[in-house]
């Protein structure tokens, strides 16, 4: 493993860091390490691992306070700030734990109370207030804040290192890194983390105090020394022969299942995924919880969910506890996606999620019978799919989400195919995994993130470089969903997908073009999973007097302002049904479909079919659970209405620019953001379908009748 340390940017990380007179230098030293720790898949994922070092507060009376700075849980080591590490004082830790060891004033039922709901409460309760930031932010201590105390040493690293872990989660797993590290590292038995662990490791320090390192079996590597570069260096150079050791191995060859001469694609296995691991909020009622899908192939991966013994390998559990509140425990396998049978697939995948719901419901009842633990289960459902044939899965209520869980899987693959190789991968027991699982200070982790109403839904909207579409991808962007924009024009799209964020999708799509539209939505799926909300925005205000107009004119209009909204919502139809879950068809019908005004029939007329359109897929498709509704607005500030427009309308009239925008009975001008809300209004309508809401400040003319 490559040693990233550079005096230069440390000195210049150091001196940017360095401005909070409130902080000490040593903890912008720390920040410096910790970064180039998180930079490293192979040693840190997504808020694993933790850092800290020792240094000294003054407090509101002027006293020197000594304190533990140690990274809040679940912070990701790679873009961490000095205010990301909380400040808990050391002395109550010291006598805690000087308490524990000599067993004054503490029977057996009094630690194990105090480890599984006390510990976090004690942390609080003994933070020193520095910021606002920590408070904000909700950031709560490490579990392994007291692992951090104990040890002398002024900076501490623990890392979820996949070499150590190859080694470490085998039978023999102490043995072999006693061939690696002799007694330079003292070994640790697997223990919960927290105040067990702690306690455990202080032991094994307490052998031999000049040791470079702890090696915590199943669960990661810690380092320490007086200088943050000392314990840095130590940790890249433990890995790098942990490394070396397993590359001394030859790679086992396993043999692998006989796959069907075709295979069913990403975007047609991901729908049936994501219906089939979606939960009903309440017995019919048509209204689900989702995930969002994020899918990953590479030779690994492939030499994995294709391995003859894949089920085997699975079912062995994970590489660290720390992976499993993200994960769980275990993966779900499903049946190869043959292409001659997908019928037979779809059913196969509903048959394979029953199953594991089942399997984990009776692990659930199963350990809190043994446990005594009064929680209520978690969801039932797999985060992580293993796909012969194709390669994984991901799932989580947001793509950030999806791919943090790929992310481990994918190090889970590579790291059990190199632990078999060296022998056997051998995980945690299954009531440890219930400890980790459903223990509070991990649960924490989980239950301080609130999603928002879309959360784990997919919004497609079309027309959206447009100042309506880009506002209504951002309404529900802002509420959980994840988004797609499409749209003609490549340079406006990059723009709109700008001020969406990189995690948006934008994709070039000719809507009258039935091939491009179907392009489109095999990348909606390959991305994301799936399509839960389609916002068929696209319209352009073709003009002419009708009785002069010509064929081609009306002809195009037609194609642009109806049948791409038919295209559009035949493909989205066509998913929806796959994932069996419903869904939401939202159209921008306009006024002029009910109040057609003078020389716009070319825009008109298809506009009142798409009326018409809107009220048949509610009819044809409520039984699927798809509801169909759209918006009818008017004098909107937009592609279609644009400033010359407004000025020559409103100088027309004898009206001011504003008197013209605001002609309607409230007066006021109706913006792109007040259609983008009737759009998320429509979508949160679980019992509405055929419906057309009007957004324009009231003009009795274009009301329905």
């Amino acid at each position: 493993m490559k040693n990233l340390w550079e005096e230069t940017g440390f000195d210049t990380t150091v001196a940017s860091l360095n401005t909070d007179a409130r902080l000490p230098r040593e903890l912008a030293e720390l920040v410096y390490a910790s970064r180039l720790l998180g930079k490293e898949s192979r040693l840190v994922m997504h808020g694993g691992g933790n850092t800290s070092v020792k240094s000294q507060l003054t407090d509101v009376l002027g006293n020197k306070v000594n304190v533990l700075f140690i990274k809040g849980s679940g912070v990701d080591l790679a873009d961490a700030t000095a205010y990301d590490f909380t400040p808990v004082r050391n002395e109550p830790l010291d006598k805690l734990m000087q308490m524990v060891l000599s067993g004054e004033n503490l029977t057996n039922e009094d630690l194990k109370r105090f480890s599984n709901r006390e510990l976090k409460n004690f942390l609080f309760l003994n933070l020193f207030s520095l910021t606002d930031h920590m408070v904000k932010n909700g950031l709560t201590p490490s579990i392994e804040t007291l692992l951090h105390a104990f040890l002398p040493h002024k900076y501490v690293y623990h890392t979820h290192s996949q070499a150590l872990l190859t080694l470490t989660n085998q039978p023999d797993g102490e043995t072999l890194c006693k061939e690696v590290f002799g007694d330079r590292f003292g070994i640790v038995p697997y223990m919960r983390p927290g105040l067990e662990l702690a306690c455990s490791a202080e032991q094994v320090y307490a052998k031999n105090r000049d040791v470079e390192g702890l090696v915590l079996l199943k669960h990661g590597l810690v380092t320490f020394g007086e200088t943050s570069r000392k314990a840095y260096d130590l940790m890249i150079g433990a890995v790098s022969e942990l490394e070396e050791r397993i590359e001394q191995v030859t790679r086992k060859v396993f043999p692998s299942v006989d796959l069907p001469g075709k295979l069913l694609s990403v975007e047609n296995v991901a729908p049936v995924i994501r219906g089939a691991c979606a939960m009903e909020k309440a017995p019919e009622s048509q209204d689900y919880e989702s995930f969002v899908l994020d899918f990953r192939t590479s030779p690994e991966i492939m030499e994995y969910v294709n391995c003859d013994e894949l089920e085997s390998l699975a079912r062995k559990g994970s590489m660290t506890p720390d992976f499993i509140i993200r994960t769980k425990n275990l993966p779900l396998i499903l049946p190869i996606p043959d292409a001659s049978d997908p019928e037979g697939f779809r059913q196969g995948v509903r048959d394979a999620v029953d199953a594991y719901k089942k399997e984990y419901t009776a692990y659930f009842e199963r350990q809190q019978s043994a446990s005594g633990i009064d929680v209520d289960m978690l969801d039932p459902l797999p985060r992580v799919i293993l796909v012969p044939g194709l390669g994984l899965f991901g799932l989580g209520k947001t793509l950030k989400d999806a791919r943090t869980t790929a992310d481990i899987a994918t190090s889970t693959a590579e790291a059990v195919l190199q632990a078999e190789s060296i022998g056997c991968f051998e995980s945690i027991g299954e009531h440890d995994v219930f400890g980790i699982e459903y223990w509070d200070m991990e649960q924490a982790k989980v239950q301080k993130v609130q999603h928002d109403v879309f959360a784990g839904k997919v919004a497609m909207v079309t027309g959206a470089a447009g100042a309506i579409g880009l506002a209504t991808a951002r309404a529900f962007k802002e509420r959980g969903a994840e988004v797609a924009i499409l749209d003609l024009d490549a340079e406006s799209l990059e723009k709109a997908k700008n001020k969406l964020g990189s995690d948006a999708l934008a994709v070039v799509c000719d809507v009258t073009d039935r091939s491009s539209v179907s392009s489109a939505f095999t990348k909606i799926c390959r991305k994301f999973g799936g399509v839960d909300i389609v916002v068929s925005n696209v319209g352009a205000a073709i003009q002419g007097r009708i009785g002069e107009v010509s064929d081609d004119v009306l002809r195009k209009s037609f194609e642009l302002n109806f049948f791409s909204h038919q295209a559009i919502s035949q493909e989205a139809v066509a998913i929806m049904k796959q994932q069996g879950i419903g869904g939401n068809l939202l159209y921008n019908v306009s006024k002029q479909a009910v109040n057609p005004g003078p020389d716009f029939g070319p825009y008109g007329l298809p506009k009142a079919a798409t009326l018409f359109l809107v009220r048949q897929y509610a009819l044809d498709h409520g039984r699927d659970g798809i509801r169909a509704n759209g918006i009818n607005a008017d004098r909107i500030r937009s592609g279609l209405l644009n400033e010359e427009m407004i000025s020559s309308r409103s100088k027309a009239r004898g009206l001011s620019v504003r008197e013209y925008m605001a002609g309607n009975l409230l007066k006021l001008e109706v913006t792109a953001e007040d259609v983008a809300d009737a759009f998320v209004h429509l979508a949160l309508e679980k019992k509405t379908t055929g419906s057309i809401t009007t957004v324009d400040g009231g003009n009795i003319a274009a009301a329905l009748r």
